[in-house]
Order: C-alpha cells, then sequence, then structure tokens
C-alpha cells in the first residue's frame, strides 16, 4: 500500500466520522414524531374545541331562548363533544411526554369544561414552554442540600 492511498484512506474515514457525529448531534435534538404529532394535535383540538363551543352555544340559544330550531344543536353536539375528547385524550398524552405537573394537567382538563378556556390554557402552557418540543420546565427549582 502507497503513502497516498493510506492519507486517501485516513481522509475517508474522518469525514464518514464527521458525518456519523453530525446525524447523532440531528438526532440528539429531534423530536420523537409521536410527541411533535400530539403537540399539533393538542394546539389544534384547543381551537376547535372553543369554536365548537361558539357553535353549541348560538345552537343552544336558537333551541331555548328564540325556539325556532333544533339544528344548530343536532349539528354542533356531536361535533363539539367529539372535540371535547380529543381534546381530552391529547392533554392526557401530554402529560405523560412532556411530563407536566400534575397542575398543568388539571388546568388542561378544568379548561375544557369553560366556554372558550382551552384558548386561554394553551397559550399559558406555551408561554410556560409546557407545549414546546423539549418538554416541561419544572415551575420552581428545588435545592438539595
Amino acid at each position: 500500500m502507497n503513502h497516498s492511498n493510506l492519507k486517501e484512506d485516513q481522509a475517508d474515514v474522518q469525514v464518514n466520522e464527521a458525518h456519523v457525529n453530525e446525524e447523532q448531534a440531528t438526532q440528539g435534538d429531534a423530536v420523537p414524531p409521536v410527541k411533535s404529532l400530539a403537540l399539533r394535535a393538542f394546539r389544534i383540538f384547543a381551537i376547535a374545541e372553543a369554536f365548537s363551543w361558539a357553535a353549541l352555544l348560538i345552537g343552544m340559544y336558537f333551541k331555548w331562548i328564540a325556539g325556532t330550531t333544533e339544528i344548530g344543536v343536532q349539528v354542533a353536539g356531536p361535533i363539539h363533544g367529539a372535540l371535547f375528547v380529543g381534546y381530552g385524550i391529547t392533554a392526557l398524552a401530554l402529560w405523560r411526554l412532556q411530563r407536566w405537573p400534575f397542575i398543568v394537567a388539571l388546568f388542561a382538563g378544568i379548561s375544557a369544561v369553560f366556554p372558550f378556556a382551552t384558548l386561554w390554557f394553551e397559550r399559558w402552557a406555551g408561554r410556560r414552554g409546557h407545549l414546546s418540543a423539549g418538554g416541561s420546565r419544572p415551575l420552581r427549582e428545588t435545592s438539595r442540600a
């Protein structure tokens, strides 16, 4: 084996090692597809659930106050119910995937009960890092002396 072939082989090894190190660094920062999907689904369900609340409230107005038609409740009711369940399931999934503190999960659940509160919770949790791909930050630091 001559000297120039050895240098070429060493250069190839260095390039391959650099490529492997780059892939490992990228994979270390990558968000698992399940977590990414759950975060996206949660945001979509939070917004859709709030809009379905509005549709249901409008339907209830026409059914109970105006006394004109029940179609709004018949259509918006099942849609809102499905979105409510989807929101709850994704909130439970994120509680586990994001390692939310119990109080955050509790706020997520309570927000589904009150009209438009899912919008507030989604913004609140997003600002505090609970909906970031990296997971939740602790509410407070504790020191162990």
